[in-house]
């Protein structure tokens, strides 16, 4: 049998490596939100409600194709660089030319043909991030074993999301607009194609220091000769796995709560506040307590644990949105800057969550492997990549729905009315405060492993890995 190295005491280079990874994945995936519907609306000439069924139908597809493509990572025998790398550098290049070809105007074609083009080159990405990214949210789990380690790796997947983000939150706004002749501000699909290719370029580059930068360190056990993998035994299994759905539904619901909060509180300080400007600092407010408590983490992990300090981090924030929504009944409700600093205190409250997320998926992935024996890392990470894409299409759909049922006219800029403006202020407080309290309650009374429990199943899967250890040392003489 294959010695097992220590699977502790990774360095930086492992963290940095790491977090690499989810920065190469964000240089193409995180310019989907703010320029995907305007790409096929003002560009290729695509209505909404074409656009809104496109993303329904990805969605439907990704419930088959992402547990097909854990599964079958799951049934692959490991190679010389590990069970994930390989997948991860190898599609990195069909991502790249994905993510270009999903953002490129083909000229002479109809508008029915610019709708097919649009269905085959989205979801023919969807399928090539599929490809990497389940393979590289498995990774975590077989870099180490250790809870503190791989909080670590948590935080700095987090920071590696953020900078894979800021090309198209930042630097791309700057440079892919053009004035039409009606002296409009319109995207330009020349200039657009050409930052999408750099940034489609630059995310092979990341990755393949990805690739160089990290390690599989935790060994897998061997399966039985003639045992073959089940894939619908393993979804019923995960199903039944109150633990790794309760981590499933909370960060479904955290996504959601992210981009609905961003898609609003453009709204709300556009048409609220009138001050679309301070729009920006909302990003900065919300953010800047996670680099704050980023070099506490650990302390506070030891002392308290990971599922204590993000359940309480949740209730916290939930009261403060209670808080922003009391507002409208003062006179305060009318000051953006009382606002973002009830952002800043929310987002105090969130950080312990963003940061630590994926920490609790890799624990409830162990826990899986304690409760049926298997390792099926890229089965389980299927699964949740699926509901985080639910997440996504929930508050897609739902922003939209809701902008409808309190009356907000798009085409009336300035002029929403009293009543709208009133119920726009309360679907952007009341909202993420509901479904911050959701968050706390699923994490605070229905997930069992709190910092002792915790730490009892660590044993116990420790114990039942050294035990099949032992069974394949003795088989094999």
């Amino acid at each position: 049998m294959q010695e097992n190295n220590s699977t502790h005491g990774i360095k930086m280079k492992d963290k940095i490596g790491y977090a690499l990874g989810d920065t190469a994945g964000l240089l193409t995936f995180g310019i989907i939100t703010p320029f995907q519907l305007m790409f096929y609306t003002d560009v290729l000439g695509i209505n909404p409600g074409q656009a809104s069924l496109l993303l329904l139908v990805a969605r439907i597809w990704d419930a088959v194709n992402d547990p097909m493509w854990g599964a079958f990572i799951d049934s692959r025998k490991p190679t010389k660089y590990g069970r994930f790398r390989p997948y991860i550098l190898g599609f990195s290049i069909p991502l790249a030319i994905a993510g270009v070809l999903m953002f490129t105007k083909m000229p002479g074609l109809t508008a029915a043909q610019y709708l097919v083009y649009a269905y085959v080159t989205y979801i023919f990405y969807g399928m090539m991030y599929t490809c990497v990214n389940i393979p590289f949210g498995s990774l975590a789990s077989v870099i180490t074993d250790d809870e503190i380690e791989r909080a670590s790796l948590s935080m700095w997947r987090s920071i590696g999301a953020g900078l894979g983000g800021l090309p198209a939150q930042i630097l791309m706004p700057l440079f892919v607009y053009s004035i039409n002749d009606a002296g409009n501000k319109v995207l330009d699909s020349r200039k657009f194609f050409i930052a999408v290719a750099a940034v489609a370029a630059l995310s092979i580059v990341v990755y393949f220091a990805h690739f160089k930068m990290t390690k599989e360190r935790v060994v897998v056990t061997k399966k039985k000769s003639g045992e073959k993998y089940n894939i619908f035994k393993t979804v019923g299994n995960l199903i039944t796995n109150k633990e790794f759905m309760v981590v499933g539904i909370a960060s479904m619901l955290l996504i959601a709560f992210q981009q609905y909060t961003q898609t609003y509180y453009n709204y709300l300080f556009k048409d609220y506040f009138e001050k679309p400007g301070l729009f920006s600092l909302v990003t900065i407010c919300t953010y800047l307590p996670m680099a704050v408590f980023i070099p506490f983490m650990g302390k506070l992990i030891r002392k308290y644990g990971k599922k204590e300090i993000c359940a309480a981090g949740l209730a916290f924030s939930s009261v403060i949105n209670v808080i922003m929504y009391l507002l409208r009944f003062t006179p305060l409700c009318e000051n953006p800057y009382v606002f973002l600093a009830l952002c800043l205190l929310s987002g105090a409250g969130q950080t312990f969550l963003v940061l630590e997320v994926w920490a609790l998926v890799m624990d409830v992935i162990d826990y899986h492997e304690l409760r049926t024996g298997r390792q099926e890392e890229g089965s389980c990470y299927s699964i949740f990549s699926f509901m985080r894409k639910l997440g996504q299409t929930l508050a897609g759909s739902g922003s939209a729905a809701l902008l409808g049922i309190i009356g907000y006219n798009v085409n009336s800029i300035g002029n929403q009315g009293e009543g709208v403006l009133t119920r726009l202020y309360d679907a952007s407080t009341l909202v993420p405060a509901i479904v911050l309290a959701v968050m706390f309650a699923l994490l605070g009374f229905f997930y069992k492993f709190n910092k002792q429990n915790l730490e009892i199943m660590r044993n116990d899967l420790e114990a039942q890995r050294k035990t099949a250890s032992n069974a394949e040392e003795e088989a094999a003489e």
